[in-house]
């Protein structure tokens, strides 16, 4: 996984955490939601660029 990779997948997580946050604190269930898809999608992303690495070893 290059660093690009990792810098990106760890900017979503942090997105998607303040996304979830801001959605808790206005009381906008949407944006909550938006928020835990986009750290899930990063999750993917990562558990998919582990798997390359572990391969490429």
């Amino acid at each position: 996984m290059s660093a690009g990779d990792k810098i990106k997948n760890a900017a979503e997580d942090l997105a998607g955490k303040a996304k979830e946050a801001v959605g808790k604190a206005t009381d906008n269930d949407k944006l909550v939601a938006e928020g835990k898809a986009d750290q899930a999608k990063s999750d993917v992303k990562q558990a998919g660029e582990n798997v390359k690495d572990a391969f490429k070893n």
